[in-house]
């Protein structure tokens, strides 16, 4: 026999999200003293502290709390997805997807991806939240989103991957630098002159150490966690950089015109992959959405701009 109902779980997951009983009682339209009996109700059947009360102040999710938590937004989930497949005979995919997405990634392909998924599948709700790689693993494990998309880099155990598309990085250079009129640069030519590094994670660790596998140390100049400062920075012939994701044109924003070249040596390339919790059940829309990105990912051009 259960010891909680789908209400109680959805009363737990919108007092997180309020961070109060009383918010919570607010937007579902519920009683706050109704929304209190089933929370401490909930606790009471399971053996478990969900929330830590702090007077006048809300509450904050306990350790187990937040564990409990991924798993009954995920549940929910589930629900929902059993209730749509029932009323539509299985006929529509629908309901809301989050997908967190690595800040550089998401510019250069969501847009399309997202245009592209809603021309099939118009009852679904996307949603977008951008972040580095830490943001979008605490993201998952929290339940906020149900997928990410992000470079493959240090990943954690309990993270599931697909792999979509392999990015060779590439020199940025100033247009009129003596180098971009090669056809390819060495890594021991570009340490010669400043780096423009983009410094965030993991996209910094990476980059070091594509010159720390050929034993050679780069000279940082300038760091960075804006891709679009770095391109400017580059632009004013203040340095090089070297990336993996490339936007659509080869000018800055104040106009500078701009060098792609590729690298000589033989380097590891930047894996975009779909990431999701191993522990967590896909609705049918997550589903049909990871192996969307599989096809999108897959076609011609897809993967230059």
């Amino acid at each position: 026999m259960l010891h909680y109902t789908l209400r109680q779980l959805e009363y737990a997951v919108v007092i997180a999200d309020c961070g109060s009983v009383a918010g919570a009682a607010e937007r579902l339209r519920v009683a706050q003293p109704s929304v209190s009996a089933a929370l401490k109700k909930l606790e009471q059947q399971l053996g478990l502290q969900i929330f830590l009360r702090h007077h006048a102040q809300g509450v904050t999710p306990t350790t187990a709390g937040q564990r409990f938590l991924a798993s009954a937004r995920s549940l929910l989930a589930q629900a929902q997805d059993f209730q749509r497949e029932a009323e539509s005979a299985g006929t529509e995919v629908s309901g809301q997807l989050t997908l967190g997405c690595f800040v550089t990634i998401a510019p250069v392909f969501v847009p399309k991806l997202f245009g592209g998924f809603r021309k099939l599948y118009p009852q679904a709700e996307l949603r977008l939240q951008e972040g580095i790689q830490d943001d979008l693993i605490a993201g998952l494990r929290a339940g906020r989103f149900d997928l990410a998309l992000l470079y493959r880099l240090d990943m954690p155990e309990d993270v599931a991957l697909t792999d979509l598309a392999a990015m060779e990085p590439y020199a940025l250079l100033p247009a009129s630098h003596p180098l971009a009129r090669k056809r390819k640069v060495s890594l021991r030519q570009l340490a010669l002159e400043p780096l423009i590094l983009l410094d965030i994670a993991p996209s910094r660790s990476y980059f070091l150490r594509l010159f720390d596998q050929h034993d050679i140390t780069p000279k940082v100049s300038v760091a960075s966690p804006s891709l679009e400062l770095v391109r400017g920075m580059v632009g004013q012939g203040l340095g090089y950089s070297l990336l993996v994701t490339r936007p659509y044109g080869d000018r800055t924003y104040d106009g500078e015109s701009l060098a792609i070249r590729p690298i000589a040596e033989t380097i590891d390339p930047g894996v975009i992959s779909l990431a999701g919790l191993k522990a967590a059940r896909p609705t049918r829309l997550v589903s049909t959405f990871a192996r969307y990105c599989e096809t999108f990912f897959a076609r011609p051009g897809s993967k230059s701009s």
